[in-house]
Order: C-alpha cells, then sequence, then structure tokens
C-alpha cells in the first residue's frame, strides 16, 4: 500500500510552460482523503513551492532546493548548508566560464550579480526571492547551494569544470540549462530516506516520480520509482517503470489514476 507519493516539478509534474495540469486539485484532495501523503521535491526554492502550491500548501511536505530544505505543513524539519568557504569558490570559478550566470540559493533568498533582464526572468520562474547584490561573496545567509546556468547547455559546457569536485560535493545536472552544487549528501533521495524513517514508511510504500539527474538518488528510495517518458537516459535506466505518457500529457496524474490510488 502507498502511504508516500513524491514528485519532481519541472518537466514531471508541470507541462514544459510550466503549469500545472487542472484535475491536480482534485487528485492531491482525494490522495489525503484516502491517507496517502503527497509530497513535492524539486530545485525550486522553498518560498517559490509554498506559493505555486498555496492551495495545499498546510498540508503539503516540500523537500526544496534539491533536498536541502524540508517543510511540512510549515514547520522546517531539515536543512542541509554547503560549506560557506566552498561556495564562494565555486561562485569564482562561475565567474570565469563564459555565457554563464551564477544564482547563490540561501536559506532566506535567493541572490544573483546581474540584473540582466532575460535571465532574471528566466530564474524568477524557480525563485520567489530574489535579490540582485553587487557581490555574492559577500551575502550573509545559510547557503543552501550555488546554481550555474547557461542557456547553450551545462552538461556540455559547465559540468566538465565541475568534474574534480564531484567526491567532495554534489554536483547535480539539475535541467540543460542548470547546474546545482550542494553538500555532498545533499539530494531529494537522503531526504526523503529521513521523512521515511521518521514517518515510518517504507520504501515499497513509497511511490516517486522525476525526469532529470538531481532525482537520481530519488529513484532509489522507492519501489515505485516512475521516471517521467520523456527523462533523461539515466533516469529511466535507474527508475523501476517508466510512465506512458510525457509530462505534457498528465504522465504524473494519469499513473496515479492507473495505479488505483483515486479509489474511495
Amino acid at each position: 500500500m502507498i502511504k508516500l507519493i513524491v514528485t519532481d516539478v519541472d518537466g514531471t509534474l508541470l507541462n514544459d510552460n510550466h503549469e500545472l495540469h487542472p484535475d491536480f486539485w482534485k487528485v492531491e484532495e482525494q490522495l489525503t482523503k484516502n491517507g496517502i501523503l503527497f509530497s513535492i521535491a524539486s530545485g525550486r526554492q522553498f518560498y517559490n513551492l509554498e506559493s505555486k502550491f498555496d492551495r495545499i500548501k498546510d498540508r503539503t511536505m516540500f523537500f526544496a532546493e534539491n533536498g536541502t530544505y524540508v517543510s511540512h505543513r510549515g514547520k522546517e524539519l531539515y536543512v542541509n548548508p554547503i560549506d560557506e568557504k566552498a561556495a564562494k569558490e565555486f561562485i569564482e570559478m562561475g565567474r570565469e566560464l563564459e555565457k554563464t550566470n551564477l544564482v547563490l540559493c540561501g536559506k532566506s533568498s535567493a541572490y544573483i550579480e546581474t540584473s540582466d533582464e532575460g535571465f532574471r526572468k528566466e530564474i524568477s520562474k524557480f525563485y520567489e526571492r530574489l535579490q540582485v547584490v553587487d557581490d555574492l561573496t559577500k551575502v550573509e545567509d545559510t547557503y543552501l547551494k550555488v546554481t550555474l546556468c547557461n542557456f547553450d547547455g551545462v552538461e556540455e559546457n559547465t559540468f566538465p569544470h565541475f568534474v574534480d569536485y564531484t567526491d567532495r560535493y554534489k554536483v547535480a545536472i539539475a535541467a540543460k540549462v542548470f547546474i546545482d552544487i550542494t553538500a555532498l549528501d545533499a539530494n531529494k533521495g537522503n531526504a526523503i530516506k529521513g521523512i521515511q524513517k521518521e514517518l515510518g514508511i517504507s520504501p515499497e510504500e513509497t511511490l516517486v516520480f522525476g525526469d532529470y539527474l538531481n532525482d537520481l538518488e530519488m529513484m532509489q528510495v522507492a519501489k515505485h520509482s516512475y521516471a517521467m517518458k520523456n527523462a533523461h537516459p539515466e533516469i529511466i535506466e535507474a527508475s523501476n517503470f517508466v510512465t506512458s505518457h510525457d509530462n505534457n500529457n498528465n504522465g504524473v496524474l494519469r499513473t496515479i489514476e492507473d495505479l488505483g490510488l483515486l479509489r474511495a
């Protein structure tokens, strides 16, 4: 019996226009009535997720910033920050890369150095609280992660510069244009494992959905691990199942319905 559902957001629960399917709210309501905890796991900022899912924020568990920040019913449960010195080193490295923009993701806000309108418009989709500062290394906050953005693609253009750090930090390709760097043990999977232990929920009672490489560890903590039909090949390989429909065709909600989880 499924007791916990955890889904990624972009490329998974949302379509490519970052929209929720209209059926989502009634599906979530029925899951709640059936005693299933519906949860969100995303690289997005907590405040952004809280705003997007405002109607259910008082009962939803959020695994934000790739699992570095966990909140349930408005209560902070877990914070896993990155070492401040290392974060500043990654910021300095990112500044030297061509066509690369940086986001410092803090507990209180996200921060950028550029006022470029195109980049700010794109990044604002994922960060409800966003400040433009003169120097990211001077920001006073709890550092959760450093995000690097390259619209030409990060897997080829950005990730190679950080390969030597993967034994000490988690360098996750979160989307085609984003890389997230966090503490080594900070990922969605470890955050979910902690909640499973606290709530007495087993991997056999857990259902997860994901599409990109920052979902990799999440696929390993649930027997019912579903890669989206549109997922990165490595996520499909790591998952036990693949959805019949992609994120643009309501793949998450259709799978939940097909599994019989909406029966009263």
